[in-house]
């Protein structure tokens, strides 16, 4: 019977993980991920949770013990945030080559220094190319359906990959919504028992990680480099899979919102989106044909998503809640590439914004979208194809309107 209760994202992930019966939990406290993991302790203790909690000494040996739980054929969750999953970097990728389908949830936290413990996209950008799928939420109800789906899709035999999910910190760690919960039945039967093709087995000896030479080591990096191109098909089935037994899809790879006649379109993700879809309502009332594609997956990347803005917008807007030290943020450098080689490339300019947990707030999209409008018809101007929007440093006023 289907259950509705009032839920922090940090809770909404504990039960996330007990429906989707995870059967190994390692994970270390951290701000502002701890109450994941001391609510998963108590719904064990509770005995509504049928697990093992490894108490570990860091986040890499959480995910190193998640990664060898899952070696022998169960199913594994940890969770982190930030510094913990920057200390879990070099185990993201034995976890990835090692082809272990962990669920790791993140909290996006900023990093250090100077030290903050609010929202900032730069911890999980920062893992792009460890081989994790990653997904990326948008309010509490869609962490908790994303873990069962990145179970069923990490757990495909064409896949077995780690996925990452994501949560903005606070902004849905520590905020409560209304979280519906499906009947436990339900997801039985979308969600299968984990039972590890390839496994650690005293019985059947096999061996694992071991020193392998360059021929085969490239064949070993190109299936799983197609396997995460396979993973694309597998989300938009499993989405669909999950919207018949729950009623709610969140469109695959990408979520589009009165994207369909858009002229103006902005790109980006996590919670600063729904902001975005409410100036969307407002503008529209207004006659301007705007809207938003909220990211659903970063790896893979929704290559035909991105390509689908390209052939209707006249001006597509990325909001990176981070930035690197090549030229733009990351949303912004992956979408232009994907365009690069494509018939139709409208202009794209990238904004940072919201960085370190700085508020995003509905002034701030309009005036986006406003400078996205501008570019179309003006160009880029001296400000060029990346602005910092909101530095109070006298020379982006934008912030005070």
């Amino acid at each position: 019977m289907t259950e509705r209760m009032f839920l922090t994202g940090n809770k909404a992930t504990a039960y996330g993980a007990m429906y989707a019966r995870a059967q190994v939990i390692a994970a270390y406290p951290i701000t502002p991920q701890t109450t994941i993991v001391e609510r998963i302790a108590d719904l064990i203790s509770e005995g509504k949770m049928e697990a093992e909690y490894i108490k570990v000494e860091s986040e890499h040996s959480a995910m190193a013990a998640s990664m060898a739980a899952s070696n022998t054929g169960v199913r594994a969750f940890t969770a982190t945030s930030s510094h913990g999953l920057a200390l879990m970097h070099e185990v993201l990728m034995w976890a990835a080559g090692a082809r272990t389908p962990v669920v790791l949830v993140n909290v996006n936290r900023a990093m250090g220094p100077p030290w903050s413990v609010w929202a900032d996209h730069q911890d999980a950008m920062a893992q792009r190319d460890t081989g994790l799928i990653q997904f990326w939420c948008e309010n509490n109800q869609e962490i908790f359906d994303t873990i069962s789906m990145a179970y069923k899709v990490t757990e495909n035999e064409d896949i077995l990959l780690p996925a990452m999910i994501n949560q903005d910190a606070f902004y849905l760690s520590h905020t409560s919504e209304p979280v519906e919960l499906p009947d436990q039945e339900d997801i039985d039967n979308f969600l299968p028992p984990y039972h590890g093709k390839y496994r650690l087995d005293v019985n059947d000896p096999k061996g694992f990680g071991s020193l392998i030479m360059p021929p085969q080591y490239m064949e070993f990096r190109a299936h799983m480099a197609r396997s995460m191109d396979k993973a694309r098909d597998v989300i938009k089935k499993v989405d669909k899979e999950w919207e018949e037994i729950t009623g709610r899809s969140y469109g695959g790879m990408m979520d589009f919102y009165r994207c369909e006649d858009a002229e103006f379109v902005l790109f980006g993700a996590g919670t600063m989106m729904s902001t975005a879809k409410d100036v969307v309502d407002e503008l529209r009332k207004e006659g301007r044909k705007v809207g938003i594609a909220r990211l659903r997956v970063f790896r893979p990347f929704p290559i035909d998503e991105i390509r689908y803005l390209a052939d209707r917008v006249n001006a597509l807007g990325v909001l990176d809640r981070t930035y690197t030290f090549g030229r733009g943020g990351p949303l912004f450098n992956e979408t232009n590439s994907q365009m690069y080689n494509y018939s139709n490339r409208p202009p794209t300019k990238n904004y940072v914004i919201g960085v370190g947990g700085r508020d995003v707030q509905p002034k701030h999209i309009r005036a986006v979208f406003d400078d996205l409008e501008k570019v179309s018809k003006e160009g880029y101007g001296d400000e060029g194809e990346i602005h910092w929007w909101g530095l109070l440093d006298g020379n982006t006023p934008e912030v005070e309107k």
